[in-house]
């Protein structure tokens, strides 16, 4: 992408215009308190993971509607204390992948809550829950499913599991319930964002974050998944004010207008699929205590290792 999206000065100062639905937050009380009276029992069933520094637990819990959400809960060997906990969400069409990946956050000292993304694991990573709900005509991928109604959207259903996955978290015994934190990549980040803000948790770290300012990145991103909502109103298209709407309801830049807690976002300036204005359109929203890290010539990679050093300092900064 280059630097084609807009002058750095401009990606620093950029706000985009508010598209907060009247009852956003209605909206999402609501969807929570109907799938929390659906809630079952959290099983944590202990897991060999064949290694020796770190403790694996198999978790499945309630998440939207009461479908059970598959997890893994990392711990250093042998910890009897209650830890601060990570809570990781996973990029677009991955899942939470085998039991003796992605360990850095218990490495480190951390509980680490990775969560599956339903319906997705198939592309990069190995997930393991299902979706039960959806089968609306869509584009191939996730994006456009039930899109033309907030209720049916594929992205109400993870939203609700993400922000979900903090208060189950809060539950489990290895964990402080004052100290958890959430974080993840691309769609991860977006996740990040809506759990830290739905579900009030200590903090957040978005990693070059999807879903956020739906407006700008449906009309300038030409790659996916962002461009599966464009092909989507190339057919349907009288739906394109339903299809907005929708979005509305489930975009990064107003769950970061009512979220609280510290943050630590990133962003990379030639990012050509989480455009940057779309990243700092979030990160400029946050209402709390935020910084970001910015990766000058990285595309959607961001980071990689350099920015888990950023996070490693910054959350033993806040701890």
């Amino acid at each position: 992408m280059a630097y084609g999206d807009m002058a750095l000065e401009d990606l620093r100062a950029y706000s985009p215009a508010s598209n907060e639905p009247d009852d956003f937050q209605s909206f999402w009380s609501a969807t929570l308190d109907e799938s929390r009276a659906k809630k079952r029992e959290t099983v944590v069933t202990a897991h060999d993971n064949h290694l020796t520094a770190i403790d694996t637990w198999d978790v499945t819990f309630s998440g939207f509607g009461g479908n059970p959400i598959r997890a893994w809960l990392h711990l250093p060997a042998g910890t009897d204390a209650r830890l601060p906990c990570v809570v990781q969400y996973i990029g677009y069409g991955g899942g939470r992948g085998l039991a003796h990946e992605n360990l850095l956050w218990a490495l480190a000292g951390y509980a680490h809550l990775v969560v599956d993304s339903r319906g997705q694991g198939a592309s990069w990573s190995v997930g393991d829950t299902a979706d039960p709900s959806g089968g609306e005509p869509a584009v191939p991928g996730v994006m456009t499913r039930g899109i033309e109604s907030p209720e049916t959207y594929y992205y109400r259903r993870l939203i609700t599991d993400a922000a979900l996955a903090v208060e189950v978290a809060r539950e489990l015994e290895a964990v402080d319930p004052d100290r958890v934190y959430t974080t993840g990549v691309s769609q991860g980040g977006g996740l990040a964002i809506a759990a830290a803000s739905l579900g009030k948790a200590n903090g957040a770290m978005p990693d070059v974050p999807f879903l956020c300012d739906f407006p700008r990145a449906v009309w300038i991103a030409d790659t996916t998944p962002y461009s599966e909502v464009a092909a989507y109103l190339s057919t349907h298209r009288t739906s394109v004010e339903a299809v907005f709407t929708t979005l509305s309801y489930m975009d990064g830049v107003t769950f970061a207008r009512h979220a609280a807690a510290p943050a630590l976002f990133s962003v990379a300036l030639m990012d050509d699929i989480c455009p940057p204005s779309t990243v700092y359109g979030a990160y400029n929203a946050w209402a709390g205590e935020k910084r970001i890290r910015e990766w000058s010539f990285n595309r959607h990679e961001g980071g990689l290792a350099f920015q888990q050093i950023e996070q490693l300092e910054w959350l033993s900064g806040v701890l």
